[in-house]
């Protein structure tokens, strides 16, 4: 045999094994929270593999929409980025607002995998570095026009927030804006990746997100310094996890999973 038929023998090879290894991955597919998508799911997928042999499929759809698809058995498990309660609201919005008559179990478990805090996003030139819940809650809700109100510049306040039945919006609008409506114009987004880049783009923009996710974003928006705003990500599901998500769930507990948070 010549040196390329050796060489093109092994890169079959090669391939075949990489096939086989896809094929004995058991895939698992995970609707719901963006931010546990893009935080931990997605980046760890390929260790998680190594690890236990489960490929996972996220579909970030948000918290609210992923619960629905869960009880509506089109996932084993769903990921949210707030606790049970407030996942089940946001749940039960969602699936008002889609038409759909659900009845949410009493079976359901929340699996907590870590605690994350959530950061008030400014454009990087505003030279506003810290905000009070008060002022935080008065700049989305309207009652702040202008950042000069708040010693910025003199500038019109954007406010941009995820979608409806994001949990890093709900537990925002709870924790901090006292459930309070949005400003009327508020600029609203699919996604966390979405939302940074939006508040990028406008040096009068605001927004809230992940502090983790912020990191994994670094230099494209600051932080507005404020009281810790901390929530839960995990994953839920309908009574006990089945043996496949509990895989996944005791990877990301491991010392090895908590990398992927740090």
């Amino acid at each position: 045999m010549t040196t390329r038929n050796l060489t093109f023998a092994f890169a079959a090879l090669i391939i075949s094994f990489a096939l086989v290894s896809n094929a004995w991955a058991e895939r698992v597919q995970i609707w719901g929270s963006t931010t546990c998508q893009k935080r931990f799911l997605e980046p760890g997928n390929n260790a998680l593999k190594a690890a236990t042999g489960i490929d996972v499929k996220v579909l970030g759809v948000g918290t609210g929409k992923g619960i629905v698809g869960l009880i509506e058995g089109k996932a084993p498990a769903s990921a949210a980025s707030s606790p049970l309660e407030s996942a089940i609201k946001s749940g039960e919005k969602t699936a008002k607002k889609l038409g759909k008559n659900l009845t949410f179990p009493e079976t359901l478990q929340f699996h907590e995998i870590y605690k994350d805090i959530i950061v008030p996003i400014v454009h990087k030139d505003n030279p506003v570095s810290a905000l009070s819940f008060e002022q935080l809650k008065d700049l989305h809700t309207g009652k702040i026009t202008n950042w000069k109100e708040v010693g910025g510049d003199d500038l019109p306040v954007r406010v941009v927030t995820s979608h409806e039945g994001s949990a890093t919006k709900a537990v925002f609008q709870k924790k901090v804006m006292n459930k309070e409506a949005y400003v009327g114009g508020a600029v609203e987004v699919k996604s966390t990746r979405m939302e940074i880049n939006e508040v990028s783009k406008y040096k009068g923009a605001i927004g809230a997100v992940s502090e983790g996710f912020h990191k994994q974003n670094a230099g494209k928006t600051k932080i507005a310094a404020s009281d810790s705003i901390s929530r839960p990500l995990g994953l839920i599901t309908v009574g006990a996890p089945n043996p496949a998500v509990q895989k996944v769930i005791d990877f990301y507990l491991s010392s090895e999973g908590q990398k992927f948070f740090q």
